[in-house]
């Protein structure tokens, strides 16, 4: 299911600004927004506008991989994860979440991958093109879709690129 947040919360230019945390809340409402429900095992596929900022002819500020705006932890976001049962997060940002966050006055790096990845099992997936696929559902008003990502065959690597295909 694709969640438009970029357009939910990013005015007039459709995209969040550089260090906009994306919260448990922010995800609910923007289902509720586009009038789709989020059920168990859906994979989310998360639009924040990051991509098109960086090829814009004319972007609203300069790309900064520390400041893409993302996903933030939160206990309550990574339970309401386990509970759903999430297995992937695909984000058009560098790291799905926003990669400094500041958690009970320490600063961390990536504290999502780790409680998500590690703990939970969670596929994380970024750098994805999502602009179209946003303008598309906005315009039949379908957020949901068959969607697969194919990584490479490889022995023993940890990562891979993949060919995301979605089937609406």
């Amino acid at each position: 299911m694709l969640l438009d947040i970029g357009k939910h919360k990013g005015g007039e230019v459709g995209r969040l600004t550089p260090g906009s945390c994306v919260t448990l809340e922010d995800l609910k409402s923007t289902a509720a927004a586009q009038k789709v429900m989020l059920e168990k095992r859906d994979i989310l596929v998360i639009r924040t506008g990051s991509i098109g900022r960086f090829y814009s002819e004319k972007p609203d500020a300069e790309w900064n991989a520390m400041t893409e705006p993302g996903l933030c932890y939160s206990h309550d976001l990574v339970r309401w994860i386990h509970d759903m049962e999430i297995p992937m997060i695909a984000s058009d940002n560098l790291a799905v979440e926003l990669v400094q966050q500041t958690i009970n006055n320490d600063s961390y790096v990536i504290p999502l991958h780790g409680a998500l990845m590690r703990d939970l099992g969670v596929v994380l997936s970024e750098l994805y093109w999502l602009d179209d696929l946003a303008a598309d559902s906005a315009k039949d008003g379908q957020y949901t879709f068959l969607f697969t990502a194919a990584p490479l065959k490889m022995a023993r690597g940890s990562g891979s690129p993949v060919n995301p295909i979605v089937i609406k």
